[in-house]
């Protein structure tokens, strides 16, 4: 689940609890999985948080797999693992642009 070489996947770094995910039982439900790996810091690119914080959303659920852990993972991290809000890499709006510009 790497996105680059610090293992960080949409701004989420894992570190050892990856590897302990992929090898424990499954199906899990998620009373075990935060008996288990509850306390377990997530490295944001903003902070850090609990993996018990980051699936507080979530109902009693199952899970079949170490993949659907981290899918959830990625789905319910707070905002803090998103970086600057309001960046965007893909330029600027043109109608915001008062460039005379012209490609």
């Amino acid at each position: 689940m790497t996105d680059s070489d610090d293992g960080r996947e949409l701004g989420v770094e894992l570190g050892d609890l990856e590897d302990d995910l992929e090898s424990a039982d499954y199906p899990m439900d998620s009373g075990e999985l935060m008996d288990k790996y509850g306390d377990r810091e997530l490295d944001l690119q903003g902070g850090s948080e609990t993996l018990r914080e980051a699936l507080a959303t979530g109902d009693d659920e199952t899970f079949e797999s170490a993949d659907e852990v981290e899918q959830a993972i990625l789905n319910r991290v707070s905002s803090e693992a998103v970086g600057r809000e309001g960046y965007s890499d893909r330029g600027s709006d043109a109608a915001d642009d008062n460039t005379d510009e012209s490609f």
